[in-house]
């Protein structure tokens, strides 16, 4: 399935008003042709888009990488940490440019969704800096290094279009149907819904067209062009021959219709489907090959079993003819009576070289034209069961040969499990930053770097609320949420992860210590002729510390719902409220190391949750800094 013109339209207005002030966290290679971008704002849920040669949209799964692609790395360098500043269609082409700019650096990838696809990225000015492949026909030519230059445009703008250009089908001698097709670029689907709507045949002539025609025609197209573009949708999946989503309802539907809730969702289901499919047949594809080796070998060794039963056969025959002959009084081979009862059962007699030979079919048996009959007919027998015995050699190569297909067969359909698709969970709002809930339940909350850090104080702090800071440069701002008065336990196990959370993990600084205060001393501006950094507060009156002798924390897997999520936190209330945890101290391995470690000693205890867990994940829950495991076990969820 391809995307519609109008339906890119509907796609750039809804992906641009969606995605308005998130920036590129991460970008994800799919296949060659399909690229999967994470998008991250400060305050809302993660959103991550698709562009591929088939089409753009917003997706609710993750799939893993399941072959290279040739523009991740070159990606990744230019746009990571870049706003999506705005996606723009040419008039109503399958074409979208997604712009995104920051630290004084803007790119453009440019998505064609017609004909095999094309991805590029540009500069500023147009200029190709990368792209899925190169193009040299006859009307422009796509390189590296050269501007980019869309494909002349073909027909009218089917957005704009009015009813004046609907006069010229009056003048038309191609069947209405096609020249509303190729003027107006639109998919076959729609041309056939307008036609089925207007209840006009699309193979009638456009000069044979009443001018009450053209303007029926003329208004279905407005309406289905307008409501497409708009979002005025009534979604529905159809399964033929071909899987696709159509926004509208093109005339009558049949029971293979599914409706779905929005277009978005069912072109996410589609597109996803045919991606998977994609994969499974990337992945099986080594093992497709060596699976119709064997059974083009299998149908051989049948072919070969039937051809020497058959000779066998015959060569029995012939023997058979011989002793009949010996019951009509012919002694010798060389009798002229002979021939003729050979040439019955089709094998003749010859000499090469000087030897005497009988040929059956094309076996050519050795016999001594001086021998008794008797003799020669037992010579055919002998041949006839070598021939026999011959047969149960290949039948056990048969046999062989099918334990390695059925064993093959197994093994691909492993290789399509392989291709791994992973729903992205709705997050909940405090998990854009650390979090983890204290031993009494109360959940806290604290910064991630300095944005976030700002956020969390200028947006969460609430008036029964307790926020901590280390006393130390370089530390996170943690609030505990909705607690008047906090018991000891939570307030100490606060103080904990603040200090943890700080520059005192990654240079090992034991002994520093936290303190606490009420929202109405944290004070958003800096005292007169002061200057505050970015993501700085000032706090007034008495403080409350609480010395932190050891650093210790623990991540653990915590169920949320239906779902199970990975946080970080004071090893007390993350056993508590874990299915499975690590204890981690700083020094030993880097963040990225250490999770891999942490995920394969989960694996190892709960294997079918911790699959479904990214190492992103865990990554991202991880303190700055180096880490090394302590402890690990089954937590008390």
């Amino acid at each position: 399935m391809t995307l519609a013109g109008i339906e890119l339209c509907y796609l750039v207005n809804q992906i641009s008003d969606a995605t308005q002030d998130y920036y590129v966290s991460n970008i994800y290679g799919v296949t060659k042709d399909s690229i999967l971008f994470k998008l991250h704002h400060t305050e809302k849920s993660d959103i991550y888009m698709m562009i591929s040669t088939s089409g753009v949209w917003l997706t609710s799964v993750k799939i893993e990488q399941m072959e290279p692609n040739r523009l991740l790395k070159r990606l990744r360098s230019d746009l990571l940490r870049l706003k999506l500043k705005k996606v723009e269609q040419i008039a109503s082409e399958r074409i979208a440019y997604f712009t995104f700019a920051g630290f004084d650096k803007e790119f453009v990838i440019v998505g064609e969704f017609f004909a095999e696809g094309n991805i590029l990225l540009c500069n500023n000015e147009m200029k190709i800096l990368a792209l899925q492949h190169s193009i040299d026909v006859r009307h422009r030519k796509l390189g590296v290094g050269l501007e980019y230059t869309p494909p002349p445009m073909n027909g009218l703008d089917v957005i704009k279009v009015n009813e004046s250009n609907f006069e010229e089908l009056k003048t038309s001698d191609l069947s209405a149907g096609k020249w509303l097709g190729r003027t107006l670029g639109l998919p076959k689907k729609y041309v056939e819904g307008i036609f089925e709507i207007s209840k006009i045949d699309s193979k009638c002539i456009g000069s044979e067209l009443t001018l009450e025609n053209i303007k029926t025609l003329y208004e279905t197209t407005k309406k289905i062009v307008t409501n497409v573009v708009t979002g005025k949708h009534e979604p529905v999946i159809i399964r033929n021959e071909k899987t696709e989503i159509i926004p509208i309802r093109l005339g009558e539907l049949d029971d293979k219709c599914t409706p779905v809730n929005s277009f978005i969702e069912g072109l996410d289901v589609v597109f996803t489907e045919n991606l998977v499919e994609i994969g499974k047949s990337i992945q099986t594809g080594g093992s497709d090959k060596k699976i119709k080796e064997l059974e083009n070998q299998l149908s051989e060794q049948e072919k070969a079993i039937d051809v020497v039963k058959e000779k066998s056969s015959h060569i029995s025959n012939v023997a058979n003819s011989i002793f009949e002959m010996i019951l009509k009084g012919i002694t010798s081979i060389l009798d002229q009576r002979v021939e003729e009862i050979l040439a019955i059962n089709n094998s003749k007699i010859i000499k090469e070289k000087g030897i005497v030979l009988i040929v059956v079919d094309d076996e050519k048996i050795k016999i001594n034209s001086q021998s008794p009959l008797q003799s020669i007919a037992s010579i055919l027998f002998n041949e006839a069961k070598r021939k026999s015995g011959a047969i149960k050699s290949i039948e056990q190569i048969k046999i062989n040969t099918q334990k390695k297909l059925v064993k093959l067969q197994n093994k691909a359909e492993i290789e399509k499990d392989i291709v791994s698709v992973t729903e992205i969970r709705k997050k909940n709002w405090y998990e854009r930053y650390r979090w983890f809930f204290t031993s009494d339940g109360v959940l806290a909350i604290g910064g991630r770097d300095a944005p976030s850090n700002s956020a969390v104080v200028r947006k969460h702090l609430g008036k029964n609320d307790k926020i901590f800071h280390g006393d130390i440069f370089g530390s996170p701002f943690f609030i505990l949420k909705d607690v008047e008065n906090p018991s000891t336990i939570s307030l100490n196990e606060i103080a904990h992860a603040t200090v943890c959370f700080s520059r005192a993990w990654r240079e090992g600084m034991y002994g520093v210590s936290a303190f606490w205060v009420n929202p109405d001393q944290v004070k958003k501006s800096a005292p007169t002729g002061q200057f505050l950094p970015k993501g700085s507060f000032s706090i007034e009156g008495q403080r409350n510390f609480v010395k932190i002798a050891t650093l210790k924390l623990a991540i653990g897997i915590i169920p949320q719902g239906d779902d199970y999520v990975v946080t970080c936190g004071p090893p007390d209330p993350i056993k508590k409220n874990s299915i499975c945890y690590a204890i981690i101290e700083p020094h030993g391995s880097d963040m990225v190391d250490i999770a891999k470690k942490i995920r394969l000693e989960f694996l190892k205890l709960e294997e079918i949750i911790t699959k479904k867990i990214n190492i992103d994940d865990f990554v991202r829950a991880l303190p700055a800094g180096q880490s090394q495991i302590t402890e690990v076990g089954l937590g008390n969820a």
